[in-house]
């Protein structure tokens, strides 16, 4: 889908699939962090995640770009959620990083076109995978924030 040329994208596609790719950049970043903490399986999961990353963070940039938009740029460096010093440390930081990533997707999935709706919603569920598999559990509505739901209720 990367290669392939869009139709003209909407302001709030383009601001989506920005907030996106904003999220893959962020998400790239801290796996490096992430990987400086882990060893042997671990690691290598790392490793995959960080690679996913930026394989998604490149197609962002290319359906912008066959779109005529440009992409936003990554950071020189990024804040970190909370300070890493062990494997623990750099195990929940990369949940926080999935699931913001799967938040950023979310926009994405509620766009109009079918063809970038598809896409976020693959993301959506990879990055809510690998969060699953780091958390060692699933959370209901991956994306959403703790208690969307049920201040949406009141």
């Amino acid at each position: 889908m990367a290669r392939t040329s869009l139709r003209p994208v909407a302001a709030n596609e383009v601001s989506a699939l920005q907030a996106a790719l904003a999220a893959e950049h962020a998400a790239v970043y801290g796996y490096g962090v992430v990987g400086a903490y882990l060893s042997g399986t671990a690691l290598t999961t790392a490793t995959s995640d960080w690679v996913a990353h930026e394989v998604a963070r490149d197609s962002l940039e290319s359906m912008l770009r066959s779109a005529g938009r440009q992409p936003v740029a990554a950071a020189v460096a990024y804040r970190l959620p909370h300070r890493v010093h062990s494997a623990a440390g750099a195990m929940s930081l990369a949940v926080t990083l999935e699931d913001r990533v799967a938040t950023a997707y979310l926009g994405v999935v509620a766009v109009t076109s079918p063809r970038i709706r598809e896409f976020g919603a693959r993301e959506l569920l990879a990055a809510a995978t690998r969060a699953a598999s780091w958390r060692g559990r699933t959370v209901a509505f991956p994306g959403f924030p703790a208690g969307a739901l049920s201040a949406a209720r009141g």
